[in-house]
């Protein structure tokens, strides 16, 4: 993953609300987003359309007050806020908690149906599974697939078990075969290069503001790709610790000087009740 990667404008727009609109009952003018974006390198015109984009997919409505046009969230996008808080910062990057739970699904698709296939490998991965055999995947802990199946459609083609693998099987070996951790690993590595020298400089009190943005851009997208898979069968020197240890750290240092910033940065106005 590149920084540039990290930094498209939709993913960092949705940052951008859970930290400065979510759980506050307010909508933030066009303009202050477009002064910020600007700040991180992306300019008005992507800025402008990503908010209209936005619009359009039900994540964010609009608020005029006088002439002025403000941005507050909906439903969709806040239900889409509160799942990225939690996996920041209740599930975390590391599962040292698993009780010996799998998930398994197991599906039949007709030999035609290769996008169906590829839509629910897709959905698959994004939800922390790994495939043990062609048609079988399997996930750690309890996953609820039952809303992902049913929108795609395939409900009468996927069967869900909860599953124990039975004693003496090799459930370290079974995770190397199944998940590729080499890539995830070289992620958390890879964010601690990039981050850690954060751990002992201050930016420009502006420059906090956008660089926490993108700290936590970049540290959700490895979080949501990490399938969580239980520490105790991971190598050694799984670098997932560190790499919470420096995003915690960074981000706690960059706060009071992003908070700085955003009261003089941003425009809010409460958010009336939608007709």
């Amino acid at each position: 993953m590149t920084g540039e990667e990290s930094l498209r404008p939709q993913s960092l727009m949705l940052t951008f609300l859970g930290d400065q609109v979510l759980g506050r009952d307010v909508c933030v003018y066009s303009g202050s987003v477009i002064d910020v974006f600007a700040r991180a390198g992306i300019g008005e015109q992507a800025t402008r359309s990503t908010l209209t984009r936005m619009v359009g997919r039900d994540l964010l409505r609009r608020q005029r007050e006088g002439r002025r046009m403000y941005f507050g969230l909906t439903e969709r996008s806040e239900a889409v806020l509160r799942d990225g808080e939690r996996r920041i910062w209740q599930t975390g990057a590391v599962n040292r908690h698993w009780d010996g739970t799998w998930t398994l699904l197991g599906f039949s698709l007709p030999e035609s149906w290769q996008r169906q296939r590829h839509d629910l490998r897709s959905q698959l991965t994004w939800s922390g599974f790994g495939p043990l055999f062609n048609g079988l995947w399997i996930a750690p802990g309890e996953v609820d697939v039952s809303a992902l199946v049913a929108e795609l459609g395939l409900s009468a083609h996927v069967k869900v078990f909860r599953a124990h693998a039975d004693t003496g099987m090799d459930i370290g070996q079974m995770i190397e075969e199944t998940w590729e951790l080499s890539d995830l690993a070289g992620l958390y590595e890879a964010f601690v290069r990039r981050w850690q020298p954060w751990e002992d400089e201050l930016p420009d009190a502006d420059d906090a503001l956008v660089l926490r943005l993108r700290l936590q851009t970049e540290w959700l997208r490895i979080v949501r790709r990490d399938p969580r898979l239980p520490v105790k069968h991971l190598p050694d020197d799984w670098p997932a610790d560190q790499a919470e240890k420096t995003f915690r750290a960074v981000h706690d240092r960059l706060s009071p000087l992003a908070r700085d910033a955003s009261e003089r940065l941003l425009d809010l106005v409460p958010a009336r009740p939608q007709a």
